[in-house]
């Protein structure tokens, strides 16, 4: 456990220190977000902070690489190097779209391309629990190793519209992950985990960023952090689902336990909901599904009356609620988990709707005892 809080506090020092030296080059270069109608922020803000990040995870990974504990995770093959070179590669990519705004669509292929090299290279889910545990052929763990890829790239761009909020809600996730990964590998020979490391990895970046991106925010992390964080989180699952070996694990112990397409869904539940509900939404209206709006989870808490780091704590807490009771759930016995996360999901939905209750409750009563008055007028022998 100490080594994989090491690598944590070493990705998150380098991010944190290189965080101001990548807002300068942003402002240098032209990498500046101006105002747009969608956009909570109200002066042109540097982004491409998720540069930074890249280099605090490769940083942390390349010191792993060097510590006895962890060093045969990278000397037994090269999933380590692929996952590392995909996130150069993804965080190139959206450092392009900070700086040029690339349409989606390109955008979107060159995602695609990544995740058909990362999955190419070796980073696959061989086998699916569907029915019974299958073992899918290469071209569909490939196909379907790069959809899970993009899909997540994008629900975490998405849910990038606040100070911290992305970061914050990766960071959760990584946390209730990197736990989980931990515990399992304990019941293996070696207790070094490369799901583990990916995500303490991830952990500490989000956490030296956020430093820096808690409102009011200095540096945005861009596409370039966002669609890095989107990345690593999918491929911490897939390392840690993709490779078990089906004839091994009893079915009955292996469908709720290692669900490959539903961990990375519990962990990123609310960047994934928003998604969807973006994508249903826009084309509903006969709009392409990246056309930007300000319907997003973030703007309606905004409307609600919710400050800005009000908004984020409380899509914080959504966000540990689900990720955390889904690992619990594992275990722990179904009724008391889910007594819990009922009481805690009744707890936060006040809390959740306390600033419009707080106003509309006495318009209501405003509106009803006019309308009460309007009856009495109206009616003489009530009088």
């Amino acid at each position: 456990m100490r080594v994989y809080l090491f690598i944590a506090a070493m990705a998150g020092g380098i991010t944190y220190l290189l965080t101001p030296l990548i807002r300068h080059l942003a402002i240098r270069i032209g990498a500046v977000g101006q105002v747009r109608a969608r956009d909570v922020h109200t002066i042109p803000t540097p982004r491409m902070g998720g540069l930074a990040m890249m280099f605090g995870f490769v940083g942390a990974m390349l010191v792993a690489s060097r510590m006895p504990f962890l060093d045969d995770l990278f000397t037994s093959g090269h999933q380590a190097w692929v996952v590392m070179a995909g996130g150069v590669m993804i965080c190139l990519l959206g450092m392009a779209d900070d700086l040029w705004d690339l349409d989606w669509m390109l955008k979107m292929a060159g995602q695609l391309l990544i995740a058909v090299f990362v999955a190419w290279g070796g980073l696959q889910i061989i086998s699916l629990p569907i029915g019974s545990l299958w073992a899918a052929s290469p071209s569909i763990s490939i196909t379907i190793t790069a959809f899970l890829i993009v899909a997540s790239i994008n629900a975490v761009n998405f849910v990038d519209g606040l100070d911290g909020l992305a970061s914050g809600i990766v960071a959760i996730g990584g946390i209730a992950f990197a736990a989980y990964s931990y515990i399992l590998a304990r019941s293996s020979p070696s207790y070094a985990s490369m799901a583990t490391l990916i995500d303490v990895a991830m952990v500490g970046i989000c956490a030296g960023f956020i430093l820096h991106n808690w409102h009011p925010a200095k540096l945005f992390m861009g596409d370039s952090g966002s669609m890095l964080l989107g990345y690593l989180i999918t491929c911490a699952s897939i390392v840690m689902t993709g490779r078990l070996d089906p004839a091994s694990i009893h079915a009955s112990v292996y469908l709720p336990v290692f669900m490959p397409i539903l961990l990375p869904v519990l962990v990123l539940f609310l960047p994934v909901l928003d998604m969807c509900m973006a994508i249903v939404r826009r084309l509903a209206k006969g709009q392409s599904p990246m056309h930007p709006d300000r319907m997003h989870l973030h703007h309606r808490m905004l409307k609600l009356g919710h400050s800005v780091p009000g908004a984020v704590a409380i899509l914080w807490s959504w966000a540990a609620l689900i990720a955390f009771g889904s690992i619990m759930i594992l275990f722990f016995p179904l009724s008391r988990v889910l007594v819990g996360m009922a009481v805690a999901a009744v707890v936060l939905g006040v809390v959740t709707m306390y600033p419009y209750l707080r106003h509309r409750i006495p318009e209501i009563r405003a509106e009803n005892a006019a309308l009460d008055q309007a009856r009495r007028s109206s009616d003489p022998g009530r009088r």
